[in-house]
């Protein structure tokens, strides 16, 4: 699944689909184009449905992962009143398509990742990061609102007051410091950030596809109820999840002390 675009390129490595924001003039920046591309890209991989595909890993090219929205390209007109909501709703809309993907999603975080680059971030998975790279949220620096659910993932991910902080001060903050608040899984060195990611899928290849999806909705949804709904959820899906191929096999796989062979069904 070799393509390229004008802010978008994709590349089959391994058995996972890299989505490359590929704008480097310009830091990646996000314009409506670069969103239609990565919604037609995204909406690819959920018809090919390919069981070899295991993982969506998106980075970005050049110094920096996405410095948010192109500010030249959000507002139209001259009034006091221009509007950049059709971009923010375009936006928002794309990254909730990305939070629900079934496959597992990884940021690669190889550099800035500021404002909408920081939401893009907080719409996956899994995220690792450059030692190098920096986050931030920065809306607040020109008078602007999160409107790429900033506001609602970012205190669900590394807790209330951190995200006040985070998003009232403007302030950047190394990966490290991301890592500690628990929004980063792994920082590395630069030329390792590709050669990790290759681990952490190769990691997940070795699960049943259809329980990390099951995983994954469990978790994200659970985490938008209350205890009792929450667990009741789990209970709904493991009742289902019994009659699934992949947990029969991996039950036999224990049992005959051999490797499982999932098909993610």
């Amino acid at each position: 699944m070799n393509s390229a675009r004008t802010c978008i390129s994709t590349e089959a490595r391994n058995s996972a689909i890299w989505i490359t924001l590929d704008r480097p003039d310009v830091l990646n920046s996000i314009n409506l184009r670069l969103v239609e591309e990565l919604a037609s890209v995204l909406n690819a991989i959920e018809r090919n449905a390919d069981p070899a595909i295991r993982a969506v890993v998106i980075t970005g090219a050049g110094r920096a992962f996405c410095a948010g929205g192109d500010l030249r390209e959000m507002f139209n007109g001259d009034s006091p009143a221009r509007s950049g909501a059709g971009l923010f709703s375009a936006i928002s809309k794309v990254l909730e398509q990305l939070e629900v993907c079934r496959l597992p999603v990884i940021a690669a975080v190889n550099g800035i990742a500021i404002a909408g680059g920081l939401e893009i971030v907080l719409a996956c998975d899994l995220v690792i990061a450059a030692e190098h790279a920096t986050f931030g949220d920065g809306h607040a620096n020109f008078g602007l609102l999160p409107g790429g659910g900033g506001s609602v993932r970012l205190p669900r991910k590394i807790g209330i007051n951190r995200a006040k902080y985070m998003m009232m001060s403007g302030k950047t903050f190394p990966a490290s410091v991301l890592a500690d608040w628990g929004l980063v899984c792994d920082v590395v060195d630069g030329v390792q950030l590709k050669p990790r990611v290759d681990s952490l899928v190769a990691e997940l290849e070795r699960g049943s596809p259809l329980g990390l999806a099951r995983m994954k909705q469990l978790i994200d949804v659970g985490i938008q109820q209350d205890m009792v709904g929450a667990l009741a959820a789990e209970q709904s899906l493991c009742a289902l999840h019994d009659f699934s191929f992949d947990r029969n096999e991996g039950l036999d796989a224990f049992r005959t002390k051999r490797p499982p062979r999932f098909e993610g069904r």
